[in-house]
């Protein structure tokens, strides 16, 4: 099939000019082209290989154009079955790669279904940019059909927003949004689209990326040198020191920084939600996440250290339990890209503004200039005592004689396929992926500000397209599936080869758990067994392939069949209904209050002790230390 377009704008359509040094920069020759096409012109010229949505009225005419692109294969459509998921996959797509996600929707209810995909990427700092369609401008406040103001509906969920008045400003706008989503801290970023707008033909002058200079737009990417002398100062003065580390080392890639700095100083890492796959949790100083559902010997870290590193995280109402008591004897060091949330819940004493990686450049240059590094045994007591909590508090596997636990699968999934993207959606099963699985950079892919079921078949979708040849899979509950089920037609049109395993416990698991603990053992609208679809004829029905297993002897064969699958997978794995998620703080106790750790077995008389100068495991009637001499 032959189409008629308009052609790129390249620069062998400039004008020819005699180049020396006083000559004028070339000049374009313009192009008439529709807004609809100077849109998806702009996109493509910001590196944009794929857009999630699905057509409506007053899209229609950019569809038409994308029609027309689409068909010289330089951009390709995903079409979702609701666009929420749409949203949720170009959020997929934009954590798994770094890359600025985009995603389509037309005006009224599809623009008004992306509303939960774009709070997901608010709350969580991702980059995107969405398009809606609007009705034509000279209908807009009349109420017509299919009308809704967008622009006001997400202003308080969008990192900024425009509605294209004129197609003139349209490459303008588009290099803004992305310049916008993409740079400081990251976010979404709207642009509504009036429908006479996108027919509207206008003599199109592309706008290059990189190009945009935004007045009063400068994010401090830099940091203060005398702030980075100052925590330097403290890190050299601190014997018990934590390095808190939140998606802000992810969005700036400072991994290897991180680890640096860690091992400069012998510091213990503790992650976020947001934060994990920015330290390797195989490493002997990573204590895996902290917060609510974070592991015993983190929250025991935060609570006692003396120094706390906070590297671009917010602290969160998960993360600090009661705030007041969260860190209460550190001084701290706070690390962000954002000022507005330096001091905003925690005041420290030495506050830099900046970009996570960059500043960590900076701070380790500085410490190899001055010689600064962990004297020998600064930290050694500190971390005795915290591989003492590691050995008196292991997060545990429970096994049961009769079901399967929840974390038994997990585990079990995560040494089949320790490198894949690991999506998740929201609840119980979302906090023992985070504690049993150990991600890399960028392959952890959560809700974690707004908690949004459903989002990890779509954002799983997102991130396999844009890895086609890595495994994906998706971690579920059996309530948060069924909220974006309908995807698994997207999944099933493009052969996007996902896998999704459901922790199916028949409730909605961690409601069950607040219910059981807060609320009297009063479970009222939370048990969905009673209409819980088969997944095995679901997926049928969808053209996929569905696993069940209910036997301990059938998992791991199980998880082996649906990786090595060539097609779109479901696995429901049912398992003990009355699992509780541990350990866990309560609301309003503080971290180092948490229920549901495992019992201390009884002291005896051959309990260990350990030298505080090297570490060395000694006989308890030992007085001076077998190794180095030093009285215990």
């Amino acid at each position: 099939m032959t189409v008629s377009l308009p052609s790129p704008i390249s620069p062998s359509q400039t004008e020819k000019h005699t180049h020396s040094s006083h000559s004028p920069s070339p000049v374009m020759t313009p192009q008439r082209v529709t807004g609809g096409f100077a849109l998806l012109d702009s996109l493509l010229r910001h590196g944009v290989e794929y857009i999630f949505g699905y057509p409506g009225g007053a899209i229609l005419p950019i569809y038409d154009d994308l029609y027309k692109v689409e068909a010289t294969g330089s951009i390709k459509h995903i079409l979702v079955r609701h666009e929420q998921g749409a949203a949720h996959a170009a959020d997929g797509y934009a954590r798994a790669t770094g890359k600025v996600g985009v995603c389509f929707g037309t005006s009224g209810p599809g623009a008004t279904n992306l509303v939960t995909g774009i709070a997901t990427a608010y709350m969580d700092s991702i980059p995107m940019v969405i398009v809606t369609g609007q009705v034509p401008r000279k209908m807009i406040g009349t109420d017509a059909f299919q009308e809704t103001d967008i622009y006001g509906i997400t202003l308080p969920i969008v990192k900024h927003s425009y509605v294209v008045r004129d197609p003139k400003d349209m490459a303008r706008i588009v290099a803004e949004a992305f310049h916008i989503a993409s740079t400081g801290r990251p976010g979404p970023v709207l642009i509504d689209v009036p429908k006479d707008v996108a027919f509207e033909e206008f003599d199109y002058l592309p706008m290059e990326p990189n190009s945009v200079k935004l007045r009063g737009y400068r994010p401090t990417v830099k940091g203060n040198p005398r702030q980075i002398n100052a925590a330097i100062q403290l890190i050299r003065e601190s014997r018990r020191p934590l390095l808190y580390v939140g998606g802000g080392a992810i969005a700036s890639s400072a991994h290897a920084e991180i680890t640096e700095l860690a091992e400069l100083f012998n510091i213990p890492v503790t992650t976020t939600l947001m934060g994990i796959g920015a330290f390797d949790e195989h490493h002997p100083l990573s204590l895996g996440m902290l917060g609510m559902h974070g592991t015993a010997y983190a929250n025991f870290a935060v609570t006692d250290c003396d120094l706390l590193l906070c590297v671009g995280a917010r602290f969160d109402d998960r993360v600090t339990g009661k705030l007041d008591e969260f860190a209460s004897r550190a001084k701290v060091i706070h690390i962000d890209i954002d000022p507005a949330e330096v001091g905003k819940n925690r005041v420290p004493e030495v506050p830099i503004v900046g970009d996570v990686r960059k500043v960590l450049i900076d701070l380790l240059r500085r410490c190899k200039q001055i010689g600064a590094k962990s004297t020998p045994n600064q930290n050694q007591e500190w971390l005795n005592l915290i591989n003492r909590w590691r050995e008196e508090y292991p997060l545990v596997v429970p096994q049961h004689p009769d079901s399967i636990s929840p974390q038994e699968v997990i585990v079990e999934v995560s040494h089949q396929a320790p490198h894949a993207f690991y999506t998740t959606d929201v609840g119980q099963h979302q906090m023992w992926a985070a504690q049993f699985l150990k991600n890399g950079p960028r392959r952890w892919i959560s809700s974690a500000g707004l908690g949004t079921m459903g989002f990890g078949l779509p954002a799983a979708i997102g991130a396999k397209v844009a890895f086609p040849d890595e495994q994906v899979v998706c971690i579920s509950g059996d309530a948060s599936f069924q909220m974006c089920l309908q995807e698994l037609g997207t999944a099933a049109q493009y052969g996007i080869n996902v896998k999704t395993i459901i922790i199916n416990n028949g409730w909605q698991g961690m409601v069950r758990q607040w219910q059981q603990a807060f609320h009297g053992e009063r479970y009222s609208c939370s048990n969905m067994e009673v209409g819980m679809p088969d997944i095995e004829l679901l997926a049928q029905a969808y053209g996929i392939k569905g696993m069940v297993v209910t036997q301990r002897e059938q998992l791991k064969e199980a998880i082996a069949q649906m990786l090595a699958a060539d097609c779109p997978v479901i696995l429901n794995v049912h398992v003990t209904k009355d699992e509780n998620c541990y350990p866990m703080v309560a609301p309003g106790k503080n971290n180092a209050q948490m229920v549901g750790l495992p019992k201390k077995p009884p002291k005896t008389n051959i309990e260990p002790v350990y030298c505080s100068d090297c570490g060395t495991v000694n006989a308890p009637n030992h007085n001076f230390c077998s190794e180095c001499g030093t009285k215990l």
